[in-house]
């Protein structure tokens, strides 16, 4: 370790040097320079206080793109221009056409890999389309289907544990904090049909990964400006430093070592008993026998399976826990939505009588499913992404800008190495596509958005949320289908509304490594509601 150490320090110095030569260089040779974007009040910071470091997700982003348009430039560290995006022609173009030629940051795929080893969301190229094509096996749309009713047992199982803390409360209507008993549910969830393991989050077990899990991020909510300036540095360093950076000595980084090694003790457990069991249903016995039948050259390697658990785990749990959380508060603030979609509830469960909603049933509840697209454009858990340009390239418009020189212009060239920022909570808001009132909570547009006209951009309802193109999320079918479930079991069961709305209660949307609920003074995700029983 000492020695590894050693190695790192004596790198820094030739890194900072590289990094400000590469910066002078690329300075004289920017090509976003006429484009239009905020004045940058630091030479060591550019804008990234104001969106990086905003208190509420896009409130930076909306105001630039009001006055910009659909793309605009900001400075990063040092000066560097970057380019930011949020028009649906040029999303299209680095998700889907251009493949692995807008690669993940530096800084954004060594962070996921200190988490998830030599998972499939920090690899790239061929190594990338390798295990993609192993793991796409897994996620068969009938295999997912399968998965309905363990979603049914897990979100009845919450519907108990509520209706016993609404029985101990004084007015049965205690405020819950939504997002720590949706992200209990979706842990559970994930541990069986992705391990057919029990977590037992929603029964308070003390299994040693439910409880590092809970405090993994503890020390991520808020990083200082000294972070992004030191991040700027890592697409500078070779890979061998990069991969020692997790040994540096801060909390946070102790805390992603410790929690990498017991996942991955947890996982070696788990694929040694899909392999006893040999004809298991969950996604790893599948992935398992999947692999088992490709070309020993293609195949995944023991290590890679392993690590494939750490990123199903992160993928598959607080993604779908924070986009239900958002949907619920909606739910909460438009009282007329939610009694719609009961009614509509309603219908379905007098025809069916008491059996458990089938995909048909869900699928058919178009007021529901309506509200779900809706929450989700306006709250995108993922609410940016940034690519860097693998060579020079020339990304298309579909609304044209005007560039400080007066020009008007629909695509906007870039040179290899530019940093481009995609901007999903923007894209969200654009008049041009979703109406000038997209600013508002309005479920019937996706009841009326005409497909033909849009350019196509995301994997469902045309929303960005699972990314897209060669790096789409492989299990975007298991979270929609799970978090229908979940929807359609907690509004059967339960009406929820705001609470008073003081500093203590009032939510703002954070964007942190996910855009998160939080409120004034707590370090941790916290949207609380009201919650009445229907019984």
């Amino acid at each position: 370790m000492r020695s590894n150490s050693l190695i790192f320090l004596s790198g820094l110095p030739l890194a900072l040097f590289l990094g400000i030569f590469l910066f002078h260089t690329r300075r004289g040779k920017s090509i976003l320079r006429d484009l239009r974007g905020p004045v940058s009040k630091s030479f060591w910071l550019g804008n990234q206080p104001e969106y990086v470091y905003q208190k509420e997700t896009g409130e930076s982003e909306f105001k630039w793109m009001r006055e910009y348009g659909s793309a605009w430039r900001v400075r990063g560290c040092m000066g560097e221009d970057r380019l930011v995006v949020a028009d649906p022609k040029a999303l299209q173009y680095i998700l889907h056409t251009s493949g692995y030629n807008f690669p993940k940051t530096p800084d954004a795929s060594h962070t996921i890999r200190m988490l998830t080893g030599n998972g499939i969301g920090c690899t790239k190229g061929e190594v990338h389309r390798r295990q993609r094509k192993v793991m796409a096996t897994a996620f068969s749309v009938p295999h997912l289907k399968a998965f309905l009713a363990q979603f049914q047992v897990t979100a009845s199982k919450l519907v108990q544990r509520w209706k016993d803390e609404i029985a101990t409360d004084r007015n049965h209507e205690p405020i819950l904090n939504l997002s720590e008993w949706l992200s209990k549910t979706t842990l559970d969830i994930i541990g069986g049909a992705g391990f057919d393991f029990d977590f037992g989050a929603l029964d308070n077990s003390h299994n040693p990964v439910t409880r590092m899990y809970e405090s993994l991020f503890v020390d991520s909510l808020y990083h200082g400006p000294l972070d992004a300036l030191f991040k700027s540095f890592w697409r500078y360093l070779p890979e061998p430093v990069l991969d020692l950076l997790v040994h540096l000595p801060r909390r946070e980084y102790r805390r992603f070592r410790n929690y990498l090694r017991s996942i991955r003790e947890v996982s070696r457990e788990i694929v040694r008993k899909s392999i006893v069991k040999g004809d298991g249903r969950d996604i790893m016995s599948v992935l398992l026998r999947a692999n088992d039948s490709e070309d020993p050259q293609t195949k995944l390697s023991d290590g890679e399976v392993v690590d494939q658990i750490a990123t199903l785990l992160l993928a598959g749990h607080d993604t779908s826990a924070n986009s239900l959380t958002w949907f619920f508060w909606e739910l909460a603030k438009h009282p007329e939505s939610a009694r719609e979609i009961r009614e509509e509830i309603a219908a379905v469960r007098a025809r069916i009588g008491a059996r458990d909603f089938s995909i048909n049933d869900l699928e058919g509840m178009s007021t529901m499913l309506a509200a779900l697209k809706e929450s989700m454009r306006l709250h995108p858990i993922v609410w940016q992404l940034s690519r860097i340009a693998a060579r020079d390239d020339v990304i298309p418009l579909a609304f044209p800008i005007t560039t400080k020189s007066g020009q008007q212009i629909s695509a906007i060239p870039v040179r290899k190495g530019t940093h481009i920022d995609l901007s999903f909570c923007s894209y969200a808001r654009v008049p041009e596509v979703w109406g000038e009132d997209a600013d508002k909570w309005n479920p019937e547009r996706f009841r009326h958005l005409d497909k033909e006209k849009q350019v196509s951009v995301g994997l469902y309802g045309n929303l960005p949320n699972f990314s897209g193109g060669v790096r789409g999320c492989l299990g975007w079918r298991f979270a929609i289908i799970e978090m229908q479930a979940i929807a359609a079991t907690l509004l059967e069961n339960f009406e929820f509304s705001l609470p008073p709305q003081t500093q203590e209660t009032c939510i703002t949307r954070r964007p942190l490594v996910l855009m998160v609920p939080m409120v004034e003074g707590q370090m941790y995700p916290w949207m609380g509601l009201k919650v009445r029983c229907l019984d």
